[in-house]
């Protein structure tokens, strides 16, 4: 005869691990945690944040997911039918990075591999790191109905999210406009203000004389002269006296011939670099703001490569600091570079697949429009086209974009197309 279980035969220490998962196997197999569309409860709906499946799950996680189940299970006690949706994001560039670190490591790269043998590597990565955090999920106990559990990346998911987007395009709830974003010339896609890490550096303040119609010059400063083929405006502050004399004549861009209106905006701050600003709409965020103010033209200078996309002009197709060097050699020869003097910059970067430091690949944040135009102006005393250049830092405020260096297939840009980085 089998004896009742007896104190002495409990294991001298506590295992709450195998415990825990006997519970929540029990739990799980009794549909404790399924929700029933067939349910007249109230309904009461969660939907957990999905993890990148880029690694496993940190402390922030645990947090929101143990508050989460926290009101999922209180509403299942006061009578709801709750439904506690799990999931996981593919993550997109982030996962793509890890995915060609990894590549690199083993001497080789997503474009050797081919697109079809990479999109295998990354479903493998998923399946993995997205079971490895289910698992961490089930371990902390939430509630989830796992019958219902999505990936970012599912067939279904997909096309209800397309579906959505061509309902709301058609309806005239989305539009495309040129707007400020990151550009990443190695990834070919935009980043999240998120993804980018800016790194300070010491650099160069360029001081550059612009003439004015009739007569006269304003000086501007920037640490990317390149830029300057961009312009499409120069703007001062409203209250400052060295230049409301100007405010409202025509600059004409130097190396170019292009004629631009002098604008008054309180967004120009008056104690950086000579208190005037070379305005370039489609390569900064606070230079697009004004454009939009005073009806600038935005220009696009930068190709989705990182190169400079200036038609017509013998910096055409070069990386940004190399067009940097031409320029400044071509402003020295006609008597408008000043002077020169040492300042600080921003640079910022994915360090996505190279695995290095911000802009350390020779490739940095630029602004890009997307939308906007190149344009043609003018012959000019050295050169018979105009076209834009890369992210403008000029005077009027602190720098804090900088343009493709040396190597351009990696590195971030900056392209219009929607919100930015907010400036420093």
């Amino acid at each position: 005869m089998k004896h009742a279980p007896r104190v002495t035969d409990m294991p001298k220490a506590f295992d709450p691990k195998a415990i825990e998962a006997d519970w929540y196997a029990r739990w799980e197999k009794a549909g404790l945690f399924a929700a029933s569309t067939k349910s007249d409860k109230p309904r009461y709906t969660i939907c957990l944040p999905p993890p990148n499946v880029t690694g496993e799950l940190h402390m922030g996680h645990a947090l929101n997911g143990t508050v989460q189940d926290i009101w999922a299970r209180y509403r299942r006690m006061t009578g709801h039918e709750v439904l506690f949706l799990p999931g996981t994001d593919h993550a997109a560039i982030a996962t793509q990075n890890v995915i060609e670190k990894r590549l690199g490591k083993e001497g080789t790269s997503k474009e050797e591999i081919g697109r079809d043998a990479f999109a295998e590597l990354v479903d493998e990565w998923y399946r993995t790191v997205g079971a490895t955090i289910v698992s961490q999920y089930r371990v902390l106990g939430a509630s989830l109905d796992w019958t219902r559990q999505r990936f970012t990346m599912d067939e279904r998911y997909v096309r209800s999210v397309l579906t959505a987007f061509v309902a709301f395009y058609e309806r005239g709830w989305i539009y495309r406009a040129p707007r400020i974003v990151n550009w990443c010339p190695h990834d070919q896609s935009a980043i999240s203000d998120l993804e980018v890490k800016w790194q300070e550096h010491d650099d160069v303040l360029y001081f550059i004389k612009y003439p004015i119609e009739g007569g006269g010059d304003v000086t501007i400063a920037t640490v990317r002269p390149e830029t300057m083929l961009a312009d499409t405006g120069v703007a001062v502050h409203p209250d400052d006296p060295r230049y409301r004399d100007i405010a409202g004549k025509t600059a004409i861009l130097p190396l170019v011939g292009r004629k631009m209106p002098i604008v008054a905006d309180e967004a120009v701050d008056p104690e950086f670099g000579t208190g005037a600003l070379k305005v370039t709409p489609g390569h900064d965020p606070m230079d697009y703001e004004i454009g939009q103010r005073h009806h600038l033209e935005v220009i696009n200078g930068m190709h989705l490569d990182g190169r400079m996309n200036v038609p017509g002009l013998r910096y055409d197709g070069l990386p940004g600091v190399d067009a940097r060097k031409l320029v400044v050699e071509d402003l020295k020869k006609h008597g408008l570079l000043l002077k020169e003097e040492p300042a600080s910059t921003s640079t910022g970067c994915t360090a996505c697949a190279t695995g290095t430091s911000a802009g350390s690949c020779g490739s940095a944040i630029a602004s890009l429009s997307t939308t906007a135009r190149t344009t043609t102006s003018s012959p000019a005393s050295i050169h018979r086209t105009s076209a834009p250049t890369a992210a403008a830092t000029s005077s009027g405020r602190t720098p804090t974009f900088s343009t493709p260096g040396s190597h351009p297939p990696c590195g971030l840009s900056q392209r219009s197309a929607g919100p930015t980085r907010p400036r420093t």
